[in-house]
């Protein structure tokens, strides 16, 4: 199909996945469950970095994390002992264990003991108009800024610098940055702008976005995420990452 048709094709499945009955079977309902902005933001970031496998798995993991914190993240952190993060030293989600789950909690008790909300942490000293990849580099060296940081954790906070598509934490940041008005989206960040994001790149999508034409590149790295959103900004530059409910739909609720 011509561009005309893939666009008119693809706005109609975003138009039909883009609505509140996405929400409960994805792990974006996570972060739905909260109400304060900091707990949104823990919440989604958890169920981000958790989200590989199956997505009830997901939210149930999820769940049993944040349950873990009397459904209240932000104070959580902000308040726990030593005695209250204990029981977190025996939770496991696939390769995420103990030791990643008690450097997490670390991390958010010290950022928001200095900032009021985790969108500052992927800004830093960077200009508005700074482009992702620089602010997920950005965020991975501060989050791993903290003394005698796990290095075993690295791998569930991808960064673009080493190769990765780092499909989870673009899409915690479509939830935070991308505003319409949808309902599925949060759309609680105004630093970073929806035509900065780059699209979440993972299998399904990939899948899909190769039939499409939309991916030539063989493999799936930073590069393909990059060339996908590229190729999506020709059907709308101001909002790319809309398509994400189109793509991933289409592969996993229609097995295109």
């Amino acid at each position: 199909m011509n561009r005309e048709e893939l666009k008119s094709f693809l706005d109609f499945k975003v138009a039909e996945y883009n609505q509140p009955g996405f929400i409960p079977n994805d792990p974006v309902c996570i972060p739905h469950e909260f109400a304060q902005k900091q707990d949104i933001e823990i919440a989604g970031l958890i169920a981000a970095v958790f989200a590989w496998g199956q997505r009830k798995t997901i939210i149930n993991k999820s769940r049993e994390f944040l349950g873990m914190m009397g459904h209240e993240p932000h104070r959580f952190v902000m308040e726990c002992s030593d005695q209250d993060v204990k029981p977190f030293q025996d939770f496991k989600h696939r390769t995420f264990n103990g030791t990643d789950a008690l450097y997490f909690i670390h991390f958010f008790k010290w950022f928001y003991s200095h900032h009021s909300s985790l969108e500052e942490a992927f800004l830093g000293s960077l200009d508005r108009e700074t482009g992702m990849e620089a602010r997920l580099t950005h965020f991975f060296e501060l989050f791993f800024s903290l003394p005698d940081h796990p290095k075993r954790t690295y791998k569930h906070i991808p960064n673009p610098s080493r190769k990765s598509a780092c499909k989870r934490i673009n899409m915690f940041l479509r939830w935070m940055a991308r505003q319409d008005d949808k309902g599925v989206d949060f759309g609680i960040w105004d630093s970073i702008k929806p035509s900065q994001l780059i699209c979440p790149c993972d299998l399904h999508v990939d899948r899909v976005a190769r039939k499409l034409g939309l991916i030539t590149r063989k493999q799936t790295d930073w590069q393909t995420a990059i060339e996908l959103t590229k190729n999506l900004k020709k059907l709308d530059t101001e909002d790319p990452v809309k398509y994400d409910f189109a793509l991933f739909g289409l592969g996993v609720e229609e097995k295109f």
